[in-house]
């Protein structure tokens, strides 16, 4: 059988990881992201490690540029194996400047309360996390029918497991991601397509840095929040999800494993805070 792993949001820290290990393990990788250049540096770093790699602007929002990557990627990579539906994120427009209501916030506008986020950004958020896991998995999943092996892993958020102050609009896409996951799991089940979803804990990447870190490279309290709250007392590394990743794409390993939800978190989600 083809070993093609299609990963979308290839070009970010998370996720062209996970591209690297899956090539250096004989997969042929399609990285997918709306920053072309960034998806054409990590496969340019494959294939000067010796493995297959190409790199694909995409839209995950789009459903016609979708197809015509997929198009692209049957006639010079092959149908698709393993799909990973890592396209998502946070914006600006909809995180709140408090964690908890102040007096007056309901009639401020200098600032981003609860009552004035802006209502494109949360179409944003919530379109950019569920909708673009819905969108490819709808055009790649028509690959693995009637194929042994194949499956799709889904990239939640600890979001999911309890709402993190600040940012409404990623906590309820990540939990909508994880119930998605599951209702695809029982969908597919009889087509041998296994569906899963891993939930990374706290990584530093570059859409979060400017959350966790000032201008001066220092913690901000909300860093130092999160690492009282993480059990390990630390950020995760990006590595530190292989595992977890190459567990579930193995069939060998995991074949009778689906629509579950993995958390990779040093303990964030197991820790009440006493």
């Amino acid at each position: 059988m083809d070993k093609t792993v299609v990963i979308t949001g290839a070009g970010g820290v998370l996720c062209s990881t996970f591209a690297k290990a899956l090539a250096a393990n004989g997969y042929a990788v399609a990285l997918l992201d709306i920053n072309e250049d960034a998806a054409r540096k990590v496969a340019e770093e494959i294939r000067a490690s010796g493995g297959v790699a190409r790199a694909y602007k995409c839209n995950v929002l789009d459903r016609a540029n979708i197809e015509e990557v997929h198009n692209r990627i049957v006639e010079e990579l092959g149908k698709c194996t393993i799909l990973i539906n890592g396209a998502g994120g946070n914006s600006p427009k909809c995180t709140t400047a408090h964690e908890i209501f102040e007096e007056g916030d309901e009639n401020r506008d200098d600032i981003l309360t609860f009552f004035n986020l802006d209502k494109s950004g949360f179409d944003f958020v919530f379109n950019l996390n569920i909708l673009g896991t819905l969108l490819p998995t709808q055009v790649f999943a028509k690959d693995m029918l009637g194929r042994e092996g194949c499956s799709i892993i889904n990239i939640s958020s600890m979001n999911a497991f309890r709402p993190l102050t600040k940012i409404p609009a990623y906590s309820a896409a990540k939990s909508a991601v994880s119930n998605f996951t599951q209702w695809l799991a029982v969908h597919f089940a009889k087509e041998g397509i296994r569906v899963n979803a891993i939930a990374p804990g706290f990584f530093v990447t570059n859409q979060n840095y400017s959350l966790l870190f000032d201008e001066n490279n220092n913690p901000t309290p909300r860093t130092e929040k999160i690492l009282r709250a993480t059990p390990m007392g630390r950020f995760g590394k990006p590595e530190e999800l292989l595992g977890t990743l190459m567990w579930l794409v193995d069939y060998n390993a995991s074949s009778f494993v689906t629509g579950i939800v993995v958390p990779v978190d040093g303990g964030f989600s197991a820790y009440s805070g006493v």
